[in-house]
């Protein structure tokens, strides 16, 4: 294998696979390297599926992402035969008071994005009867959004990448980053690999190898659940029954149709665990709320999906204090690009972040607007959180 490559990406998960397929496609040469065997189940991409909302309720800056993200998704589901994108649609509800709703119809409108609106959650009631829906709610429907198949997602972009001559190291954990004037040096156990660039993307183990690069950046792992519950089949298989996502205050909730008689499947998007991530406790069951939450959510919201517990799973989110990202070039280094802290709903933008952080790296520019995401934005450096309703 060669040492010395145009381009090392050091964490091969989400967004970094991404990257080196789009980095091998024009003919940069490039090695890709993973502490474990993507797709796994260490990062934040298990679980098989994943939403792809274009509507975004974090914000108007998410929109543009979402629509090229798509995109992206659209090529390669052309490319492969392996399931990469199902429409199943997305209805997002709330109550009337929900910022993060009327921000998704707020931006829907600003982009002219294909969405329908519901008044009260009667109107949600009647077009799904699989939801129940409170007087005193609101929401909006995507009909173009739908479901990424999270893993095929990954296995699609490594096998591409190593078709058009990229490099892949799994199972190695890199030990240290040396960051020099017009290069960089990336330490394993077995072996030193230098490059002209550098991407870090490697998901909750970011500080460490943030820190040997002189950057310290807020950024918090935590334990997140998801569960698959048998539900009834004729409500809520995914021909007939959207993906969802639910603003409460009691808090905020997402899920996903059945596929294939798996059960629907739901987790929350709030209240995880801190964790350090070479310690986190992967059983599902340990904390009563790994299924108390969801469960407690189905009985009121999806009664007739509120069946037993198929399987559960944990996984992890990596959090900034504004929940907005970190993709950025390195603040003393033009030559490393940082993709970190997707807060939870940063996996629907891999297949545009993987493009990002391939230009960043080869032309040091990007044709996105990424100010949003800078590494020296003053809610990093003063650790203050934004008070969104998510």
């Amino acid at each position: 294998m060669t040492s010395h490559y145009d381009v090392i990406v050091v964490g091969a998960g989400s967004m970094g696979m991404a990257a080196g397929y789009y980095l091998a496609k024009e003919g940069t040469k490039t090695l890709l390297i993973d502490a474990f065997d993507p797709p796994h189940s260490n990062g934040s991409h298990s679980g098989d599926t994943r939403l792809i909302r274009h509507a975004c309720g974090e914000g108007f800056e998410y929109v543009p992402l979402a629509i090229r993200a798509q995109e992206l998704w659209n090529e390669l589901q052309h490319e492969t035969t392996e399931t990469i994108f199902r429409k199943t649609g997305v209805v997002t509800f709330g109550p009337e008071d929900s910022e993060f709703v009327n921000q998704a119809i707020a931006g829907g409108k600003a982009y002219s994005l294909p969405i329908d609106t519901f008044n009260d959650g009667e109107e949600i009631n009647q077009r799904w009867p699989g939801i129940n829906a409170p007087e005193g709610h609101f929401g909006c429907y995507e009909p173009e959004a739908g479901v990424l198949f999270s893993g095929n997602c990954i296995r699609t972009y490594r096998k591409f990448a190593l078709e058009c001559g990229a490099d892949l190291l799994t199972n190695t954990p890199v030990d240290d980053l040396e960051v020099f004037e017009n290069f960089v040096t990336v330490q394993t156990k077995d072996e030193s690999y230098t490059a002209d660039k550098l991407i870090v993307s490697a998901g909750a183990w970011n500080s460490k190898l943030l820190s040997d690069l002189n950057l310290d950046l807020p950024l918090q792992p935590s334990r997140q659940t998801i569960g698959w519950f048998d539900s009834d089949e004729s409500l809520y298989q995914s021909d007939e029954f959207p993906g969802f996502f639910v603003d409460l205050p009691t808090g905020v909730y997402y899920g996903f149709p059945s596929f294939d008689g798996t059960g629907l499947k739901i987790g929350r998007y709030d209240a995880g665990e801190d964790v350090d991530p070479e310690y986190m406790n992967r059983e599902f069951g340990i904390y009563p709320k790994d299924e108390g939450d969801v469960r407690e959510f189905l009985e009121t919201f999806m009664p007739q999906a509120a069946g037993k517990l198929n399987v559960g799973k944990a996984c992890m989110f990596t959090n900034t204090p504004d929940e907005n990202f970190i993709i950025d070039l390195h603040p003393e280094h033009s030559h490393v690009a940082i993709a970190a802290g997707f807060s939870g709903h940063g996996y629907k933008f891999s297949s545009v972040v993987g493009e990002i952080l391939s230009q960043l790296a080869t032309t040091g520019t990007t044709n996105q607007d990424i100010s949003l995401f800078s590494a020296t934005r003053p809610s990093l450096q003063k650790k203050e959180a934004r008070t969104l309703q998510k």
